[in-house]
């Protein structure tokens, strides 16, 4: 930021500093040119034509100058066949014009025809009355006068601009300096929570940088949301393997004659835990990587192409918008309404009736799925979704589906309740999932 702000205000000062000499510079030599000319406006107001024809001043030019030798400041005039008529300051030299033309207006340019000495010289063709002959005045003058007075002007420019721009560049390289000062507090209180064992920013600091610290401690609540997760899940797949071992080890340190059976439901039993911990697992690690976008309609059209092979002689209605997206990935969506679905097809009557997006206006996309069933009794709804729960022991599962439905819902900020379905009677499944 230093480089830059130094190089962009060299460039600045520069093409200033360029553009502001020329102007002064050319104020300079416009103020010297115009002295020149008032110079040879007098001498044409002065000249006459004299009886011999050649021309005269019937009154002389008030700059000494002119009668002193070499004094820097020469007129000369020159016409036709007559020898050109120089001011005294000349001396035994002669001024040499710059080619054949007529210049209306005075017409300046510069000249070394004097060796070292520059000249800046003002020309004007004029015919003066009672002659035909074409005269032309020329004032000359050194110019070493102006080019000291433009040396001047450039030594002025050149040192106020030099120190400008140092002043800017200093001024430029403090304010960075104090500008990112409370990036270094930020640095100060992320070392300080590594050191000391914090788990949050807490010390006040700059509004410029707020932001970021409620950002860092956003992420380290939810790293401590994440991590305490692992913990738990970590201790509910222990705690769900222990029972399972348990009668394994008892039933093998017993010789049972089941065993077989044994370890045959047990394993089972161990596989679904497994796989409901390794979904919700996977629902956090999608839900971690970015924004997904899943069309339901075309999720729960699948679903429901699975569920009609394993239940032919059901039914299964799907009804609702048909460009409803919410933001959980493919995968885990059909994983929750394959469990919804199947469950309504298992435990229901024979038939299911989902609905895509039943409040279009609602901030969540809500999806109804029903069944004509016995349904559920209001004060078993809570229950039946912890872990192996199941209240119709007569047909096989293992009480997890909608335990693994509630919690990866939850993990992409939605959720799932029960109720009464008022067309079909039996029951309703509310889920609510956020809209892409």
């Amino acid at each position: 930021m230093g480089l830059i702000a130094a190089v962009w205000i060299t460039v600045l000062l520069l093409g200033g500093g360029v553009a502001l000499d020329r102007t002064l510079t050319n104020q300079v030599e416009n103020n010297f040119d115009e002295q020149l000319e008032y110079i040879l406006t007098a001498m044409i107001a002065s000249a006459e034509i004299g009886p011999d024809g050649e021309v005269y001043f019937y009154r002389t030019l008030g700059d000494q100058r002119f009668l002193e030798p070499n004094s820097g400041l020469y007129w000369q005039i020159s016409g036709g066949e007559y020898e050109p008529w120089p001011s005294r300051s000349l001396w035994d030299r002669t001024l040499v014009v710059e080619g054949d033309h007529f210049d209306d207006e005075a017409h300046f340019y510069d000249s070394d025809q004097f060796g070292r000495e520059s000249l800046r010289m003002a020309e004007r063709s004029v015919i003066l009355p009672g002659s035909e002959t074409r005269w032309t005045f020329v004032v000359a003058s050194a110019t070493e006068e102006m080019d000291a007075q433009m040396q001047q002007v450039r030594s002025i420019l050149i040192w106020s601009f030099l120190v400008l721009g140092l002043g800017l560049i200093v001024m430029a390289l403090l304010q960075i300096r104090y500008g990112l000062q409370p990036l270094r507090r930020v640095r100060a209180a992320i070392s300080k929570l590594r050191t000391t064992g914090e788990n949050r920013i807490t010390e006040p600091l700059p509004t410029e940088v707020q932001p970021l610290v409620e950002e860092l401690n956003g992420l380290l609540e939810h790293s401590e949301k994440q991590a305490e997760e692992a913990r738990t899940h970590a201790g509910n797949l222990a705690h769900a393997l222990k029972t399972p071992l348990t009668v394994l080890t008892n039933a093998a340190t017993a010789r049972s004659p089941d065993l077989n059976e044994a370890v045959f439901r047990e394993t089972r039993t161990m596989q679904r835990h497994v796989d409901h911990h390794l979904a919700r697992a996977r629902a956090v690690g999608r839900r971690a990587v970015g924004h997904a976008r899943t069309d339901v309609r075309a999720s729960a059209e699948a679903v429901r192409r699975a569920v009609e092979r394993l239940y032919p002689s059901g039914r299964l209605d799907i009804a609702g918008k048909k460009d409803s997206m919410v933001a959980i990935e493919r995968q885990d969506l059909d994983e929750i309404l394959g469990n919804l679905i199947e469950n309504a097809a298992k435990y229901g009557g024979g038939s299911v009736f989902v609905t895509v997006d039943t409040e279009p206006e609602s901030k969540d996309c809500i999806i109804w799925v029903e069944d004509d069933g016995i349904g559920i009794p209001e004060a078993e709804r809570s229950r039946i979704f912890d872990r192996g729960a199941r209240l119709d022991t007569g047909k096989p599962g293992t009480g997890l589906g909608l335990a693994i439905v509630r919690d990866v819902a939850e993990i992409y900020g939605g959720g799932v309740t029960l109720g009464e379905s008022e067309d079909l009677g039996g029951l309703l499944v509310e889920l609510r999932l956020p809209r892409a």
